[in-house]
C-alpha cells in the first residue's frame, strides 16, 4: 500500500475535505553507478567545505540567500513555515475553468488524491462526479517541502488527480524562443488535404498500454549483449529530412501506407471487450441522444447552416472538430488564433459571425 506523501484538505467553497497525496507515476529508467574509469570503484557525492575541505554532515547543512559577495541571510525550515501559516496543509481551490482551455505547456506532474478516511468518500465522490459532469478542473495553490505549487485538480474514473502546472512566467513565448517559425499558414489546398488525410488514416483510440520505452529496452539488451561479450547491434541512421519538392508524393504513399497497414490489422480482443463495456455504460445515454436526434434537424442541414457566413452561431460551431474550427478563423483573418483552445475558437468565430450580420443589416 503505498504512502501518502503529503497529507491536508482541500476547500471548495465552504467545504473541507480532508486528503492525501500521493504519487502517480514510476520511473523505469535504467540507472547506472558511476565509476572510475577501468576500476570498480563507486563515485560518490559528498558535501564539502569549500574554505577548509572537511565533509559536513547534512544536519549541519542551512539555507542562505547571499545579498552581496560573501554576505548571507541564514533561513531556517521553521522560519518559511511561519510565513504562511496553515498554507502547507491546505489546497485551496479559487476557482473552477473548463478543463481544456488549460494548455497542455502549464501541465507539470501528475499525483493521485485520495480521502483519508472512509467518512470523507461521499464528499470526495461528489466533488469528482461535480468535475466530470461540468468538464471542470478545480485551479488551486499549496505548499509542499517549502515550495508553492499552482494545481489543477480534475476527474477521472473514481479518482481526483492533481496536477502541478507551471506559473505564468515560467512557459516560454516560442514566437520570441524559437526559429524559423512560419509567419503565415504554410499548408493549403490538396497538401492540407492529404495531410488531414494521414492524421485521420493513422488515428486511433487512445490504448496507452500499446506504447513501450525502446530506448530503455535497447539499453537492458546492451547491457546483456556486453556481459556475454555479444556483438552489439548498431542503430539504424535517421530519415533525412522531407524534401518539399517530393512533399506530395511522400504524403500519398503515407497515406497508402497507413491504410494498408489499418486493413492487415487485427481488432484486438481486449479493445473489443472494452469497447462492449463502454457500449453497455453508455446505452441509456445514446437512447436519449437518438431520441433529441429524432428531434434536430439532419446533420447535414445542421452543418449548412454553420456554414453560412462562415461564422456560425455556438451551437454549430461546436459541431466542428478543433482543425475545422482553425480552417475557418484562418479563413476569416481572425487574429491569435494559433494559441487559441477550442472553446476560444467558438467565442471569436461566434462574435465574427455577429459582426457580419450587423453589417450586413
Amino acid at each position: 500500500m503505498a504512502r501518502a506523501i503529503w497529507t491536508g484538505v482541500i476547500t471548495f467553497g465552504l467545504a473541507t475535505l480532508p486528503v492525501g497525496l500521493f504519487t502517480a507515476t514510476g520511473d523505469h529508467t535504467v540507472h547506472f553507478h558511476q565509476l572510475q574509469r577501468d576500476t570498480a570503484d563507486r563515485i560518490r557525492n559528498r558535501r564539502v567545505n569549500e574554505r577548509t575541505g572537511q565533509e559536513v554532515p547534512s544536519e549541519d547543512i542551512v539555507k542562505g540567500y547571499e545579498l552581496s559577495e560573501g554576505q548571507y541571510i541564514v533561513v531556517e525550515p521553521d522560519e518559511l513555515d511561519q510565513i504562511a501559516p496553515g498554507r502547507s496543509q491546505t489546497i485551496d481551490i479559487t476557482d473552477f475553468v473548463d478543463l481544456d482551455a488549460i494548455e497542455p505547456v502549464y501541465f507539470d506532474r501528475t499525483y493521485y488524491i485520495a480521502p483519508r478516511g472512509k467518512e470523507y468518500t461521499k464528499v470526495y465522490d461528489l466533488l469528482r462526479t461535480a468535475l466530470a459532469e461540468a468538464g471542470k478542473a478545480g485551479i488551486a495553490t499549496f505548499v509542499m517541502r517549502g515550495k508553492q505549487y499552482l494545481t489543477a485538480l480534475r476527474a477521472e474514473d473514481k479518482v481526483l488527480i492533481l496536477q502541478t502546472l507551471h506559473w505564468a512566467d515560467e512557459v516560454r513565448d516560442p514566437a520570441k524562443e524559437l526559429p524559423d517559425l512560419p509567419s503565415g499558414r504554410a499548408g493549403k489546398g490538396k497538401e492540407l488535404t492529404m495531410a488531414i488525410q494521414l492524421v485521420d488514416a493513422l488515428s486511433a483510440p487512445w490504448e496507452p498500454g500499446r506504447y513501450h520505452d525502446t530506448y530503455q529496452e535497447k539499453v537492458r539488451e546492451l547491457v546483456q549483449a556486453k556481459a556475454e561479450g555479444q556483438e552489439i547491434t548498431l542503430a539504424e541512421e535517421p530519415p533525412q529530412a522531407t524534401n518539399v519538392v517530393d512533399l506530395m508524393q511522400v504524403l500519398q504513399s503515407s497515406i497508402d501506407q497507413a491504410q494498408g497497414a489499418a486493413e492487415k490489422k487485427p481488432p484486438a480482443p481486449r479493445r473489443r471487450k472494452a469497447a462492449a463495456r463502454k457500449t453497455a455504460r453508455q446505452a441509456p445515454a445514446k437512447a436519449q441522444e437518438k431520441s433529441a436526434r429524432r428531434k434536430a434537424p439532419p446533420k447535414a442541414a445542421r452543418a449548412s447552416a454553420a456554414g453560412r457566413g462562415q461564422g456560425g452561431g455556438k451551437r454549430e460551431l461546436r459541431q466542428l472538430s478543433k482543425a475545422e474550427l482553425y480552417q475557418r478563423a484562418t479563413e476569416q483573418s481572425i487574429t491569435g488564433r494559433s494559441k487559441m483552445s477550442r472553446e476560444e475558437l467558438i467565442d471569436a468565430l461566434a462574435r465574427a459571425g455577429r459582426r457580419r450580420k450587423k453589417s450586413a443589416a
